[in-house]
């Protein structure tokens, strides 16, 4: 293997070293969090520094045979793994050590599951698309059930776990079908196959249409797409709360770089095939994830249904890269849209459910929407981040959200068909999440605490996490020419 192989490799191998080292030191120092934090922050922006070395310049390079590759967009979402995993690893010790969870078994899970999310924004061949997507879920299942002893824990670990694994098995089922029908698992493989099929004006068979509906089916449960839904709302609200931030952004980010390296690059020639399917699971998503938040009452479910309602924006940006020309600057812009709004969605998600992580740092404390009543006034740096980062989910300018919100918007007027119809559809939705995120602002600012509220905690890594997820939200917001570039060079790579 060449100097410039091993370089492409060394931030997914150096990730999975890390996880090893923090479970290691919780040998030899067992119990000692402050060893385990250290390891893991440093660890992870280490880890970050490395994937702007290696990936400085745009640089393009296959490995194991064009297996793995490290190009732009393998850049762009490895700097956006190793954020989550940092400020994850930032705000859960406040929530685990008054619960008496281990910290170290935890860091080690995290960054595994990481790992896994990096091998898929690497992936260049079928089979490691699949490896890669495994490595991701394994470790979720474990996180989600980390609360061993708490019977939400258990149940949304259990619907998450057998959900995961038939949407697994579907995913697997439809590579086997495209394996079959093309001859060959290369990302670039099929899509030359397929290219050739398009062009001879052949009509697809019928068993290459069956593995591109197992597929669409399988990445359709991974990012929660409506209606394949249902695990995510007891899922994150039995997690621990730091586990349900990584869960809101982590694996949904993951699941859209599979879909970016599968739908955009190896199954393109047939986007045609699958354009429809994405308006409607775009128009559903959103509309229902909204609807359906409306009416929560607790905290973490109504950020789920929230959840589900941004991965309908994000999928306006996948279906007006599908409805255009290919090679078009629409083409270019959905695909840049997708990134943006998945890095503006990141720090604005994970500094909201933080927030909710530092109000349930005494143990007995809920997640219902009544806990935040004065917040506003009892811990005013709390309330205001909280409600910044409301406002950035709702699409007030100038956050990060309105403007994660305008690109794919922009994209959809640019496509052709009836994705410009999903541009009005993303609007009304933006206007209908309004009124359950300014429910909370309103909670926080116009009740009167309960007479037994606690306190919300403020250790130095929360408050260090929270400054950082605040700093990224707004400065996306008010100068989202540092973002934009970044994306259109991991779209060109796609290109």
């Amino acid at each position: 293997m060449t100097a410039p192989e091993l370089a492409a490799i060394a931030p997914f191998g150096y990730v999975v070293a890390v996880a090893l080292v923090v479970i290691l030191a919780d040998i030899v120092r067992p119990g000692d969090e402050r060893v385990t934090i250290v390891i893991g922050t440093v660890g992870t922006l280490v880890g970050l520094a490395l994937v702007v070395a290696v990936g400085l310049g745009g640089t393009v390079q296959p490995v194991f045979g064009g297996a793995y590759q490290l190009d732009p967009l393998t850049t762009f979402l490895d700097m956006l793994f190793l954020s989550i995993a940092f400020l994850t690893i930032l705000f859960s010790p406040d929530y685990l050590r008054p619960r008496h969870y281990p910290l170290a078994e935890y860091t080690a899970t995290l960054l595994f599951a990481i790992s896994g999310a990096m091998l898929i924004s690497a992936g260049r061949d079928l089979l490691v698309l699949f490896l890669g997507l495994e490595l991701l879920v394994l470790p979720g299942y474990m996180l989600v059930a980390y609360a061993k002893r708490d019977g939400l824990a258990t149940e949304g670990a259990i619907k998450y776990f057998l959900l995961g694994s038939f949407s697994s098995a579907i995913f697997l089922f439809g590579l086997a079908f495209t394996w079959g029908y093309t001859g060959t698992t290369s990302v670039a493989g099929v899509a030359t196959q397929l290219q050739q099929v398009v062009t001879s004006g052949q009509v697809p068979a019928a068993g290459l249409l069956m593995g591109l509906a197992l597929m669409t089916t399988g990445v359709a449960f991974k990012i929660a797409a409506v209606p394949f839904h249902y695990w995510t709302p007891d899922a994150y609200q039995g997690s621990p709360t730091p586990v349900t931030g990584y869960l809101s952004v982590g694996p949904k980010i993951a699941a859209f770089a599979l879909i970016l390296r599968l739908f955009a690059e190896a199954l393109a020639p047939m986007r045609a095939d699958w354009v429809g399917v994405v308006v409607v699971l775009a128009a559903l998503t959103m509309t229902l994830g909204n609807l359906v938040a409306l009416t929560q009452d607790n905290i973490k479910r109504m950020l789920a249904y929230s959840s589900i309602a941004h991965t309908g924006y994000i999928l306006v940006g996948l279906a007006a890269f599908a409805g255009a020309p290919a090679g078009s600057a629409a083409a270019s812009a959905g695909i840049a849209g997708v990134l943006f709004y998945s890095a503006a969605y990141t720090f604005m998600n994970l500094g909201a459910f933080a927030v909710v992580a530092a109000l349930q740092g005494h143990p007995g404390v809920t997640s219902q929407i009544a806990t935040f009543a004065g917040l506003g006034r009892r811990a005013p740096l709390a309330g205001a981040l909280m409600l910044l980062f409301l406002l950035s989910l709702t699409g007030i300018p100038p956050t990060a959200g309105f403007f994660a919100k305008a690109y794919v918007i922009e994209a959809a007027l640019q496509s052709g068909g009836v994705v410009p119809w999903l541009a009005v559809i993303a609007v009304v939705n933006a206007a209908m999440a309004a009124f359950y995120y300014l429910r909370v602002v309103v909670v926080m600012y116009m009740q009167e605490p309960a007479a037994d509220a606690q306190p919300v905690t403020d250790s130095r890594p929360m408050r260090l996490g929270l400054l950082i997820a605040a700093l990224a939200t707004v400065l996306i917001g008010l100068i989202p020419g540092l973002l934009i570039p970044m994306a259109q060079a991991a779209a060109a790579a796609i290109q």
